[in-house]
């Protein structure tokens, strides 16, 4: 059993404290989760805008005025040039207008949420066109990078990061806390060896079985263990350097912090600023926006989100290497105490000391 850290209060005051602490808890939790997806709406979000032209000039002025602060504009002089713009991730759409037609170029794939809003703002475009021109303008919505057939929404992709979030957790736990393995470098190598064949697992699942995954399974494999190997290693790493509390700290920051801050189901830039590139800093969202790349983009706007993961990674094994040497140096210390205590030489000098002690 766990020691008790209310031991010394009497009962009715134990039940008195869990009473404000406990509740809080859930409080913040769910605080946590919904307090970021309360305030989704466009900050900066990046879209480019096609031509030269007075129409496209027009575009742009009328998206900045409409809603000052929401885009991030780029200009393209073609098309071609916004596409792989799309493909390599720079924006997240792109318009392309005439005097009889806007032409939305989108990435479903890399962010469905911020796809139908733009959709809408294009369909809004062409409505403010069409009451200044005869016939009417017409609004054609292509999508550069879709998302999988089977997950047309992006939903079981975003439900799939939790159970990611727990997984680096629970692989923590059981590598360093239930079997417990000694030194430190067998820990990690078998962190990594979990983590990777709980990648291959996840890839099964998410790619062949339900089809949220398409293309790249290298890529798609890799993201998902380094992702996993990233939390595992950071919680163990907690778990090496400070005990049980350690492991609860890791699990918190991962699952309550990182995971609703990663903007899965929505994006970076719908979130609240600063929350939006705090979750691009931990493991959740790096770890998301690394699979979205790998699955999708043929690794486009990967590495630095792989950098990401990689800190996270080098933190954490420089955390289990000092953990094991503290834990390393205590038990060598109470070693030679207990040698010392137990030599000859040691049992006569105190026999003199203490003869001393008496003719004084």
């Amino acid at each position: 059993m766990p020691k008790n850290p209310l031991v010394h209060h009497p009962p009715w005051r134990q039940l008195l404290i869990l009473s404000v602490i406990a509740p809080l808890i859930v409080g913040l939790a769910v605080l946590a989760f919904t307090w970021p997806a309360s305030r989704t709406e466009a900050r900066s979000l990046p879209v480019g805008v096609v031509g030269t032209g007075v129409a496209a000039q027009k575009a742009a002025e009328g998206l900045t005025s409409a809603r000052p602060g929401a885009f991030d504009l780029h200009l393209y002089a073609t098309d071609g040039e916004a596409r792989s713009a799309i493909e390599h991730r720079e924006v997240y759409g792109a318009f392309e207008v005439s005097s009889r037609h806007i032409v939305f170029l989108t990435a479903s794939a890399a962010s469905p949420a911020v796809a139908q809003l733009l959709t809408s703002a294009a369909g809004a475009m062409a409505g403010q066109l069409s009451s200044t021109t005869e016939p009417a303008a017409v609004s054609v919505v292509q999508d550069v990078v879709p998302t999988s057939s089977d997950d047309p929404r992006g939903s079981t992709f975003a439900a799939a990061m939790t159970p990611l979030v727990l997984g680096g957790v629970i692989l923590a736990v059981m590598v360093a806390v239930l079997v417990g393995f000694q030194p430190a470098v067998r820990e990690i190598v078998a962190l990594a060896v979990v983590s990777c064949m709980a990648g291959a697992c996840v890839h099964l699942v998410a790619q062949d079985y339900i089809g949220a995954l398409p293309g790249n399974r290298i890529g798609t494999w890799a993201s998902l263990s380094l992702m996993l190997f990233a939390t595992s290693s950071f919680v163990a790493g907690m778990a090496a350097l400070l005990g049980p509390g350690g492991v609860a700290f890791g699990a918190i920051l991962m699952v309550f912090v990182g995971n609703p801050f990663a903007g899965v189901s929505s994006a970076p830039e719908l979130m609240p600023s600063v929350v939006g590139q705090l979750g691009q800093l931990m493991p959740p969202g790096a770890g998301a926006n690394l699979l979205r790349s790998a699955a999708y983009f043929n690794g486009h706007g990967a590495a630095q989100h792989a950098v990401v993961l990689g800190v996270w990674s080098v933190v954490g094994i420089a955390a289990i290497l000092e953990g094991h040497r503290r834990v390393a140096h205590r038990h060598n210390a109470r070693h030679s105490n207990d040698l010392l205590a137990d030599s000859p030489l040691y049992e006569a000098l105190s026999d003199v000391t203490a003869d001393s002690g008496v003719r004084t």
